[in-house]
């Protein structure tokens, strides 16, 4: 009968003499060993016919893949998965190795299967229900494994409403998926095939071994806070500024008065300003001071967090893609592999932020009319219309029924919304004051976000650019284009600029949709291999550190 918990002791044995599974429904010689093998009846008795809502427990270890366990079970008779010593060793490894991934390996049950293999070191089966429940345990990390090193352990819509994932694990029946990865004679292949490759991803990961290994060799000690260092300046404060510098910095090297505030100092302090945010003055002022007495052990969360990130969009991404650095308001273009074009960018207001997302930049469109979104529309507009009801006309903006019928914005009961639904749109004209400017850079999202020229180039000179609704101005949005064009039809920024002049809207297609990527990154290091914390302008960071459990990170080494 199924059970509902199944609470066993640690030791067991893994029997050794079952074949290996196939991708397909299981084969007669499976069928028939299923009558035999007491495993395989232990398997039986506790998942045939049990409902895929119900929760499987071993001891204190509840199985997350309780919904496809049964099923993948059922399509093999019921027979063990884990019948290969090799193939049970390749999966400990690859447990061992998430932990470089930013993962938790004692989410896979690593001290759990452990333990139990080490009291069957002979291979003799002493018990069938211990040996069904570690092959159980063994397939629910394999499954674990598979859904966070491919898609990430944290369900992206949970931090971001109307996410919209490219990457599922199996497709339509994730059960294939996992048959067939089951059925590879390489579960270490198999496993590494699912894990991002992009260089971004790969450079945080060696930056959260370097600040794991500063964990590890003791940190770094608090500095004095209250006095502002400066170069010139003697002190304990300053040799303790020096220390906590000399913990993170590798080009830091020792001077023969190590209490005095000397050149060497004063660089340093100015490298750790640029990798933070600051202004690089050289000075340990009290912004400096506080950005230095933050914990290894948050920095080391702070990359765990990004490499999350990482796993939500960078799969299969190739080495030409423009990214948009919502955290750090920047931008670059990324071609073959090279930065051909970088820039400032304004992203949204905390309460209107920029979403993450990944789409193809499909066409670019000159002089854009303005469609004003809902929010907007609901939250500035139709309040600025109770304080002057000529609003709609002094800013150029066109009443749009359901027909597609410019109407008078005389005729409208507007005291009736935002109450009730709004039958039309809004849509602002071209030319001065259009907040879109001369240019959009278009691609497809349910979030009606873009990149797009801006009539207010100031905003650029802000060091805090949280300033818009939602899209992304971009500082010189005619070079972008001109790239993404790639000299189709001998469009250069200059042509380009000129052709918007004409006041006309029309639009040009990219003669190859180009990728592109709203990232929401606290953390990024460059080719160099330069670490830089950037401040969390939306507060995201809190939530994903209480949803990944990183204050109970766990080494493998057990």
């Amino acid at each position: 009968m199924p059970l509902r918990q199944l609470v066993l002791p640690f030791l067991c044995a893994l029997l050794l003499h079952a074949p290996m599974l196939h991708a397909q429904s299981a084969p007669v010689s499976e069928m028939l060993q299923a009558q035999t093998d007491p495993v395989a009846g232990m398997l039986r008795q506790w998942l045939e016919g049990i409902d895929p809502d119900t929760d499987l427990n071993i001891g204190s270890c509840r199985l997350q893949s309780s919904p496809i366990l049964p099923e993948l079970y059922k399509r093999r008779a019921y027979t063990p998965v884990w019948t290969r010593p090799e193939s049970v060793a390749e999966l400990i490894a690859a447990i061992r190795e998430s932990y470089a991934e930013g993962l938790n390996p004692q989410e896979y049950h690593l001290a759990w299967i452990l333990n139990m293999l080490e009291g069957n070191r002979s291979g003799i089966a002493s018990d069938p229900s211990m040996s069904a429940s570690l092959d159980m345990l063994l397939t629910d990390a394999f499954i674990q494994l598979a859904g966070h090193t491919t898609c990430g352990r944290e369900d992206p819509a949970t931090h971001q409403p109307l996410w919209e994932r490219e990457r599922t694990l199996g497709g339509d029946d994730p059960v294939d998926f996992f048959e067939k990865g089951l059925a590879s004679p390489s579960i270490a292949r198999t496993i590494d095939s699912w894990k991002v490759r992009h260089p971004y991803y790969e450079r945080l990961k060696q930056a959260l071994a370097a600040y794991r290994s500063i964990r590890s060799n003791g940190g770094w000690q608090r500095v004095p806070e209250g006095k502002i260092l400066k170069p010139g300046m003697s002190g304990v404060e300053v040799a303790a500024l020096r220390r906590r510098l000399a913990a993170e910095d590798p080009q830091f090297r020792a001077e023969a008065d190590p209490m005095r505030f000397d050149r060497g100092l004063h660089l340093a302090v100015q490298r750790f300003q640029e990798q933070h945010g600051l202004e690089p003055d050289g000075v340990a002022g009290s912004e400096t001071l506080a950005e230095l007495n933050v914990p290894v052990e948050y920095r080391i969360d702070q990359i765990r967090i990004n490499l999350e990130r990482g796993r939500w969009v960078l799969s299969e991404l190739g080495d030409t893609f423009v990214m948009v650095d919502i955290a750090g308001f920047s931008a670059h273009f990324r071609k073959q592999g090279r930065i051909v074009w970088s820039g400032k960018v304004v992203v949204g207001q905390p309460y209107r932020n920029t979403p993450v997302l990944r789409s193809k930049v499909a066409y670019l469109e000159f002089n854009p009319p303005w469609t004003i979104p809902p929010t907007i529309r609901d939250e500035d507009v139709l309040p600025a219309l109770v304080e002057d009801p000529l609003y709609l006309r002094k800013n150029r903006i066109m009443v749009i029924d359901g027909k597609g019928l410019v109407i008078p914005p005389e005729t409208v009961n507007w005291s009736l919304y935002p109450a009730e639904p709004f039958p039309y749109r809004l849509v602002q004209n071209p030319g001065a004051g259009n907040p879109l400017g001369r240019i959009k850079i278009m691609f497809p999202n349910e979030h009606l976000v873009y990149l797009h020229d801006t009539p207010d180039k100031s905003l650029f000179e802000q060091d805090d650019r949280t300033l818009s609704s939602g899209c992304i101005r971009v500082e010189s949005p005619f070079e972008l284009a001109a790239l993404l064009l790639d000299n189709y039809a001998g469009w250069s920024p200059e042509r380009l600029s000129k052709a918007a002049a004409t006041g006309l809207t029309w639009r040009i297609n990219l003669p190859e949709p180009v990728p592109i990527l709203l990232m929401y990154s606290t953390v990024t290091v460059d080719d160099t291999g330069t670490v830089f914390f950037k401040k969390d302008p939306y507060s995201r960071d809190p939530l994903m550190l209480k949803g990944l459990s990183l204050d109970s990170e766990i080494s493998p080494a057990i």
